[in-house]
C-alpha cells in the first residue's frame, strides 16, 4: 500500500533540520535590509509616540467637556493645553523621522483645541 506522505517526510523528527536540497536564500544586499529595517523601526516608534501623546490630548478634551461647575476659563485652559500637547505630538513624529520641526505640519497640533472648544461650548 502506498503512503500519502512524500518520501522525504517519512523520516520522523527531521523536518526542522536544514534541507540541503533547498538552501535558504542569501541576502544580496544586507545594507538595503538594514535600511528597510531602520525605516520600519522609525515608523513604529513615531506611531507609538504620537498615539501615546494623542491619548493624553483626548483625555484633556474629555475633561474639559465633562467639567460642569467650573468656570469657562478652566475649560478653555484645558483645551489650549490639549492643543499644545497636540503640537508636541506632531513635533515628536517629525523629529523621529529627521524632518524639520518648524514646518506647516505643526499647525495640525492646533486641531484638538478647535475640536475641544467646539465640543465644550457648541
Amino acid at each position: 500500500m502506498a503512503s500519502s506522505v512524500p518520501a522525504r517526510r517519512q523520516e520522523k523528527g527531521r523536518g526542522h533540520l536544514l534541507d540541503m536540497n533547498a538552501p535558504r536564500r542569501v541576502v544580496a544586499d544586507p545594507e538595503k535590509d538594514a535600511r528597510d529595517l531602520a525605516r520600519v523601526q522609525k515608523w513604529v516608534m513615531s506611531t507609538l509616540a504620537v498615539t501615546t501623546v494623542l491619548h493624553l490630548v483626548v483625555g484633556l478634551v474629555v475633561a474639559a467637556v465633562m467639567l460642569d461647575d467650573a468656570p469657562d476659563s478652566s475649560k478653555i485652559g484645558l483645551n489650549v493645553i490639549a492643543g499644545i500637547f497636540g503640537a508636541i505630538a506632531v513635533a515628536t513624529g517629525l523629529a523621529i523621522h529627521g524632518r524639520r520641526i518648524l514646518s506647516p505640519w505643526l499647525l495640525l497640533g492646533v486641531v484638538p483645541t478647535a475640536i475641544g472648544l467646539l465640543l465644550t461650548f457648541g
